[in-house]
């Protein structure tokens, strides 16, 4: 057998060999992605999910409350005011305040009466998970120095429900009418709950 009829039997047989490996290279491409498509698909479903699961945040046992961006947005310009005014113990403002005194003046200009004493503001208003914070809500702590009872209130200022930390604004024994977060020492150790005022 000579090398011209070799290499035409060679050739036809090399041919088909390298036809039917490329065609199940292409094959295989093909389903890697088919498979990379539908994995983009069930993750981004699971992030529409996801997002609107954050839903929980504005819930309380089921129940739903309503956000009143306008009752908030005066509360905070009320609170705003009064940063920096001293403290002064059983005051109610304007120059002046104790705690209760801060936020019961605050919810008043609003037209809402909270109660006179952090107990009485605590105990009439409605208990709320740390998780449902929102601003314009109540935030008490027991008094420096104890560990027992309500003694200190604040109104939420904002809240991260990543890092589970509120900022506050209060009228603080120290410094007067000021912003705090709940995770400083002085508070973190100190919290009691949370309430909200309902209309």
């Amino acid at each position: 057998m000579n090398r011209v009829m070799i290499k035409a039997i060679i050739c036809p047989i090399l041919f088909m060999f390298t036809s039917v490996v490329y065609g199940q290279s292409n094959d295989s491409v093909q389903i890697s992605s088919e498979e990379t498509e539908v994995t983009e698909e069930v993750f981004e479903i699971g992030m529409d999910e996801e997002i609107d699961n954050f839903d929980f945040l504005y819930t309380n046992n089921g129940e739903i409350f309503n956000y009143d961006e306008v009752l908030v947005d005066n509360l905070m310009k009320e609170a705003y005011k009064h940063i920096g005014a001293r403290y002064r113990y059983g005051s109610k403002g304007p120059n002046a305040f104790d705690c209760s005194g801060f936020t019961s003046f605050v919810y008043k200009k609003s037209n809402m009466n909270i109660g006179a004493s952090s107990r009485e503001q605590y105990a009439k208003n409605t208990p709320i998970k740390r998780e449902d914070l929102q601003p314009g809500d109540l935030v008490f702590f027991t008094s420096p120095g104890s560990r027992k009872g309500v003694g200190h209130v604040g109104i939420v200022v904002d809240y991260d429900p990543i890092s589970n930390v509120f900022t506050f604004i209060h009228a603080s024994t120290s410094s007067g009418v000021k912003l705090s977060k709940s995770n400083e020492s002085n508070y973190a150790r100190r919290y009691v709950g949370a309430r909200r005022v309902q209309n």
